[in-house]
C-alpha cells in the first residue's frame, strides 16, 4: 500500500510494539510530527524541555522496562542535543533507537539552515547508524535499527531521514520484526559447511563449559562478579542457583546492582573504587573469579595487573572484544550469560565453602561501609535508609545522577530486583537522572520512582521539571545539597591540598521556590526527622516533589581506592 515515509515510520514503530516516544519537534521533522498527531491514539509522544532530556528519558524507559526506548529530534541542534544521551546509552549497552529528520536531500552538503551530518557525529557512539535519503531504504533501515539495538550486546542505533523522504509516497508492506539474536549473525556460505561450522562451534563451547565447571569445582575461594550483562540477559535466577549450588559469594559492579537482592546471604555488595572492603578483599584473596557480563572497567580494576592476582579469572561476555581487554583472563566464553549459565549448571558439583564465607563476613565486620560523622547535619546514609524503609508498600525504582550521591546510593540502597536501580555507569553523565526518571515512570506507571541527585548534577537538567509537571508524574526528587560539586571537591580535599578550584559555585538557587514555580511541590529539610516527614508527604502527592536535603560539604564517599591503587591503599577515614 502507498503511504508517506512519515507514516511508514509510525507503522514500523507499531510493528515493534512501541507505544511511547520522547522528543521535540522542529522544521525538518514536521511531516513526522504531523503523522504522529494522527497516530496519537496508538503512540504517546512525550514532549521534553530539551532533546537531551528526551534521549535520557528513552534510555531510562529502556533500562526500567527492558524494551527498546525511542526518541525523535529535528535536524541540526535538535540532533546534536541527543549526543550525550546517545553516548550514555552506548557506554551502558542500553537498547535505544533515535530517529532524526535532516534537511531535504537537495540541501545535503550545502551548509543549509540547521544541517548537520549527525551520522558522522554519532558514528563512534552508536552500534550502527543509517542515513536515509532514498525512500525505498526507509523501512529496511528502521527494522534493522530495532534488530541491531536489541541483538547481542545491546545499544543505541540512529536513523537520520531527509525531510523529502518523510514526505514522499512509498510502498509499505507489513512485516514481523526482524529476528534478534544473542550473538552476531553467522557468515553466509555453503549450507553443509555452515552446518559443520555450527556443530564445531557448539562442540567447542561445550568443552569450554566443561572446563569452566572443572575449575569452579576445584576452587577453594571462588567468587562470582556480576555486571550489567546479567540484567540484560535476565540471568539473575541462574546466578543465584549457581551461587547456592557451588556455595560461592557474589559481588557486583555498579551496572550489575539489582541483579542479586541485598537479602541474598551469598551477596557482599559493590566492588571497585567505592565498593565495600569485604567485596574488594574477597576478590583480592580469591583463587577463582567468575565474571559475568562485566568488562573490568577502570573503576573496578583500578590497577589491572594486580586485579585478583591470586585467582584464575574466568570471563563470560556476549561481546568478544571485551574478552581480556582490560584484565588478562585464564579462560573465556563468548555468549549470552543466561544461555551459558544454563549449560554450565548441570556440570557444577554441590559444594560448601563455609570457612571462605565466614572469612568474608569477618572482613565485612572489620570495615563496614558507613558514614561515620555527619558533623551535626543530615546524614546521607539516614536519608537513603528512610527511603528504603518505605519500599515494601510499592516497588521502587531508584534513579541517580552522577557524583557523591550516586555512590552513596550504590552503597546503601537496598537492592531488591533488577531494573530498579538506574544510573549512568560508563559515561558518568551528570544530568542523566531526571530525564531517566521520567522515562522510567512512564514505562512503569504502577511503580514508585525516586530520583536521587546532587545540587551540581541537578542544575544541569532540572528544566525537565516542566515535563514531569505537564505529565503529572509522581517522581520524588531527593537533592543531596552540600552546596559544592561534591565528588570533585572530595578529590581536591584528599589529593590536591584543598585547592577548591571552581567546586564551590556559591549558587543561590532556592529549590523549593523553583519547583513551585514549575507547578510542583517542594520541601527543605535539615534533620532526619524533617526528611521523614517530608518524604511521607511526598509519597502521597500526585505530581512531582523535590526534597532539598542540606548535608555537610565535608561528607565523603568512603571507603575509596585511589586511581591506580589496590585494596592495600583503601581509604577508610
Amino acid at each position: 500500500m502507498k503511504m508517506t515515509g512519515a507514516e511508514v515510520v509510525m507503522k514500523i514503530l507499531l510493528e515493534h510494539g512501541v507505544d511511547t516516544v520522547f522528543g521535540y519537534p522542529g522544521g525538518t521533522a514536521l511531516f513526522l510530527y504531523d503523522e504522529l498527531y494522527k497516530y496519537s491514539d496508538q503512540i504517546r509522544h512525550v514532549l521534553t524541555a530539551h532533546e537531551q532530556g528526551a534521549a535520557h528519558a528513552a534510555d531510562g524507559y529502556a533500562r526500567a522496562t527492558g524494551k527498546v526506548g525511542v526518541a525523535f529530534a529535528t535536524s541540526g541542534p535538535g540532533a546534536t542535543n541527543l549526543v550525550t544521551g546517545i553516548a550514555t546509552a552506548y557506554m551502558d549497552s542500553i537498547p535505544t533507537v533515535f530517529i532524526t529528520a535532516n534537511v531535504g536531500n537537495h540541501l545535503i552538503g550545502r551548509d543549509a539552515f540547521q544541517e548537520v551530518c549527525i551520522t558522522g557525529v554519532t558514528f563512534p557512539i552508536t552500534k550502527h547508524n543509517y542515513f536515509v535519503n532514498n525512500k525505498e531504504d526507509l523501512a529496511d533501515a528502521l527494522r534493522n535499527a530495532f534488530r541491531i539495538a536489541n541483538s547481542g550486546r545491546k545499544g543505541p542505533v540512529l536513523v537520520d531521514i531527509t525531510k523529502d523522504v518523510t514526505q514522499e509516497l512509498v510502498d509499505y508492506e507489513p512485516a514481523e520484526p526482524y529476528p534478534t539474536s544473542s550473538l552476531p549473525a553467522a557468515k553466509t556460505g555453503d549450507g553443509a559447511a555452515h552446518a559443520d561450522a555450527a556443530a564445531s562451534a557448539e562442540n567447542s563451547e561445550q568443552k569450554e563449559v566443561e572446563k569452566f565447571a572443572r575449575l569452579i569445582n576445584r576452587a577453594h575461594r571462588p567468587v562470582i562478579q556480576v555486571g550489567g550483562g546479567v540484567i540484560a540477559s535476565a540471568s539473575e535466577a541462574e546466578v543465584l542457583e549457581l551461587a547456592a549450588k557451588a556455595d560461592m559469594p557474589i559481588v557486583s559492579t555498579l551496572m550489575g546492582l539489582g541483579a542479586v537482592p541485598d537479602s541474598e546471604p551469598h551477596y557482599f555488595g559493590l566492588l571497585g573504587m567505592h565498593g565495600s572492603y569485604a567485596a574488594n578483599k574477597c576478590v583480592a584473596e580469591a583463587d577463582l573469579v567468575l565474571t559475568l557480563g562485566a568488562r573490568f572497567s577502570d573503576r573496578v580494576a583500578l590497577k589491572p595487573e594486580a586485579f585478583a592476582k591470586e585467582a584464575k579469572v574466568l570471563q563470560i561476555d556476549i561481546d568478544k572484544s571485551e574478552i581480556g581487554k582490560n584484565v588478562a583472563v585464564a579462560e573465556a566464553i563468548v555468549g549470552d550469560c543466561k544461555q551459558v549459565l544454563q549449560a554450565l549448571l548441570p556440570h557444577i558439583e554441590k559444594a560448601q565453602h563455609a570457612d571462605w564465607l565466614e572469612q568474608i563476613e569477618a572482613w565485612q565486620t572489620e570495615h563496614p561501609t558507613q558514614i561515620r560523622d555527619a558533623h551535626g547535619m543530615l546524614n546521607p546514609q539516614e536519608i537513603i535508609a528512610c527511603m528504603c524503609a518505605h519500599d515494601a508498600d510499592k516497588e521502587t525504582i531508584f534513579v541517580t545522577d552522577v557524583g557523591q550521591h550516586q555512590m552513596w546510593a550504590a552503597q546503601y540502597v537496598k537492592q531488591t530486583k533488577p531494573r530498579n536501580f538506574l544510573t549512568s555507569g560508563g559515561l558518568g553523565t551528570m544530568g542523566f537522572g531526571y530525564g531517566a526518571a521520567i522515562g522510567a515512570q512512564l514505562g512503569n506507571p504502577d511503580k514508585r520512582v525516586v530520583h536521587l541527585t546532587g545540587d551540581g548534577s541537578f542544575h544541569m537538567n532540572l528544566n525537565e521539571a516542566c515535563t514531569a509537571v505537564s505529565n503529572n508524574l509522581p517522581i520524588i526528587t531527593v537533592i543531596f545539597n552540600n552546596t559544592v560539586l561534591g565528588m570533585v571537591y572530595q578529590w581536591q580535599t584528599s589529593f590536591y591540598e584543598q585547592r577548591y578550584s571552581n567546586t564551590v559555585p556559591e549558587r543561590k538557587t532556592d529549590f523549593v521556590k523553583l519547583i513551585e514555580a514549575f507547578g510542583g511541590t517542594g520541601y527543605r529539610v535539615e534533620t532526619a526527622e524533617e526528611f521523614a516527614a517530608a518524604y511521607q508527604k511526598a509519597l502521597q502527592a500526585d505530581g512531582p516533589v523535590w526534597i532539598d536535603c542540606r548535608i555537610a560539604k565535608t561528607d565523603r564517599v568512603l571507603p575509596m581506592i585511589p586511581n591506580g591503587k589496590t585494596i592495600d591503599d583503601m581509604i577508610f577515614e
